[in-house]
């Protein structure tokens, strides 16, 4: 498999991260400018999400390989997903590790994912996260106790979950793709093909009162996900074989139908891959892939392409009102204000 130099870290050609260089500063909050940073263009209807003279800021680094960003009681969470740790960072740049060992694991090989991923807010008020290393969906209190809530389907342990969204019934969907599944003698060998990868699927799934269905089983590499802002429709990256968003039809019982592709990303320029995706109040879809993220108009214009200095991964609307776009981008954070507020989670 190709490999990709990018800034401090080395990607496969995937976009995934196989070994990394942690700047000597280590982990640190920032502020500053980014003059490689820039916001392409593609419509005139951009100017109404984003100011034409903003500027993008760098507020956080050092870090292996950062997913997962959610606003969360005035502080931004994220996840180190190399790392193995978890984060919150405020606006005025007081950075905490909320839980060490976040994937569950003490340790892991090197280059690998391991760690947390996604978190979401639950009904509650505890939090939802990914965990790879231990494969499962796990809850956390205010006092960063972990409970888990789920780890298998149909007897077999899933993969390495890794984006999950609740509806406004109060159905949670989550990704399933085998990332997590690192093998430093053989970097390359396909996770599919991995003795963990036991249910042999990469799947999509619904849990609604303790009921678990697999929505999708067909995608090789499901990875970020999002609903329209009505719930009609469901959005999911696909990682790679091929580089797509799809999106679905939702029935009246959570099911998924009807797919198509909403975008075409195998031919686009850049590094990285398909991952995290957000929608914003007016139903534009946000979303990474190669090159940085693309936002889209519900009906799949292109309206614009904000470029990183590093392959992106994810993003969370901030502050209380929605109005900040804070990305995770391999090594660092970034964040731009924005115009319109993006569409708060269900439970925030």
């Amino acid at each position: 498999m190709k490999l990709m130099a990018t800034n401090s870290i080395v990607v496969l050609a995937s976009g995934l991260v196989l070994a990394c260089a942690v700047p000597a500063f280590g982990q640190m909050a920032v502020h500053e400018a980014v003059a490689s940073a820039k916001i392409v263009r593609k419509s005139p209807a951009l100017d109404a999400l984003i100011a034409p003279d903003i500027k993008i800021e760098k507020i956080a680094t050092g870090f292996l390989w950062t997913e997962g960003p959610m606003w969360r009681k005035g502080a931004l969470w994220f996840s180190d997903l190399s790392g193995n740790k978890m984060y919150s960072l405020t606006p005025d740049g007081k950075l905490k590790v909320q839980l060490d060992k976040a994937g569950g694991l003490q340790s892991f090989p090197a280059g690998g994912y391991g760690g947390s991923n996604a978190m979401v807010a639950n009904k509650d008020g505890s939090v939802l996260m990914m965990q790879h290393g231990m494969r499962r969906i796990v809850q956390l209190d205010d006092k960063m106790n972990v409970k888990p809530l789920v780890d298998m389907y149909q007897g077999q342990p899933f993969n390495s979950p890794n984006d999950l969204v609740f509806t406004a019934d109060g159905a949670l969907y989550f990704t399933d793709p085998p990332y997590g599944f690192y093998d430093p003698s053989a970097p390359d060998k396909d996770p599919d093909k991995d003795p963990r990868h036991l249910n042999k699927i990469n799947g999509v799934y619904r849990l609604k009162d303790g009921n678990l269905t697999a929505v999708i089983t067909d995608l090789p590499r499901p990875n970020g996900l999002a609903f329209s802002k009505d719930g009609k429709t469901f959005y999911v990256s696909n990682s790679q074989n091929p580089q797509a968003i799809y999106k679905y039809d939702v029935t009246p019982d959570g099911a998924l139908v009807n797919r198509q592709v909403f975008a075409d990303l195998s031919k686009e320029p850049g590094d990285g891959n398909p991952d995290g995706m957000k929608v914003d109040s007016q139903g534009n879809l946000w979303a990474s892939g190669p090159g940085g993220f693309r936002i889209f108009s519900p009906k799949g214009q292109l309206l614009g392409q904000i470029v990183l200095p590093e392959v992106t991964s994810n993003l969370a609307w901030g502050g209380d009102d929605g109005m900040t776009a804070y990305f995770t981008a391999a090594t660092s954070i970034y964040k731009i204000q924005v115009k319109i507020p993006g569409q708060l989670p269900v439970y925030h």
